[in-house]
């Protein structure tokens, strides 16, 4: 990886860049950032105080950014960058890196980003995002799995703006209160800014159907809880992880970032894992 592309100038690229600044081995060629109308000065400020490249650019339009000639691109901008520009980058021949997992609930943009993966010879990446031992899953898979579960626990103030609004009060609440149980393909469509996670588990998993989710907020936290369960064919385990939020943003934890980020030093670095 010479030359990086990112898409948006928010939180998360903001954690991607300053990993990669303090942990690449060598300056990467050139790095360029698309962005909304109105957001370039933000993008700008990101290249100032990290700076990763030998020259880096901002542009607009998906047209300019792929002009830039990006080994890969990093997607930190949420499901309407997948809708909006992930066909186009795959179908360029460009590797595409999706943190925004959930955006592939929807199976008709998950076929259409496969298709332009396959005539553009690249590669839809999904890194494990917020949840960890997805490795361990995908390896469990193919011994044939037996029961898969994940449940989110939030505090309340990370599930303000989706529909559990609706359902709770999540200014009164005084315990852990389970408002959504159904499948992550439900989850990932009905909140798409915190179940990212339940969508990399059933995708790891083999489906968006056979997951089984549980949604939580809990006043009683301050971090954003992941829990996965899993029984299959070669082994059963559990994992658990409390991840800080994201100072930019509570819906999201800090891990998303980092993972991103794990992803692109690999490229860049001559030892993997």
């Amino acid at each position: 990886m010479r030359r990086l592309g990112l898409i948006g100038a928010g939180g998360m690229a903001a954690t991607v860049l300053e990993a990669l600044a303090a942990h690449l081995p060598a300056p990467l060629e050139h790095v360029t950032i698309l962005v909304r109308p109105g957001s370039e000065a933000k993008a700008e400020a990101l290249l100032a105080a990290h700076r990763v490249a030998e020259a880096s650019t901002v542009r607009g339009d998906i047209a300019g950014f792929l002009a830039d000639a990006p080994d890969v691109v990093a997607e930190c901008a949420g499901h309407g960058a997948v809708r909006d520009h992930g066909e186009a980058v795959l179908r360029g021949g460009c590797d595409l890196v999706v943190i925004a997992i959930g955006a592939l609930a929807d199976a008709d943009l998950h076929a259409r980003l496969e298709a332009a993966a396959r005539a553009g010879g690249a590669k839809l990446v999904l890194p494990p995002g917020a949840v960890g031992g997805i490795d361990a899953l995908g390896a469990a898979r193919l011994s044939g799995l037996e029961e898969v579960t994940y449940l989110g626990r939030k505090p309340p103030r990370a599930w303000k703006g989706t529909s559990a609004e609706t359902r709770l009060d999540l200014d009164a609440l005084t315990e852990p209160t389970v408002f959504y149980e159904g499948t992550a393909r439900e989850a990932a469509r009905d909140y798409p800014q915190n179940a990212n996670v339940a969508a990399t588990v059933a995708l790891a998993a083999g489906g968006f159907d056979t997951v089984r989710v549980r949604l939580i907020a809990d006043p009683g936290i301050t971090r954003n809880v992941h829990e996965v369960a899993v029984r299959s064919g070669c082994a059963d385990f559990t994992i658990r992880l409390e991840g800080r939020p994201s100072p930019a943003n509570p819906k999201t934890s800090l891990t998303a970032g980092y993972s991103v980020a794990r992803e692109l030093l690999n490229r860049a670095s001559a030892t993997v894992i």
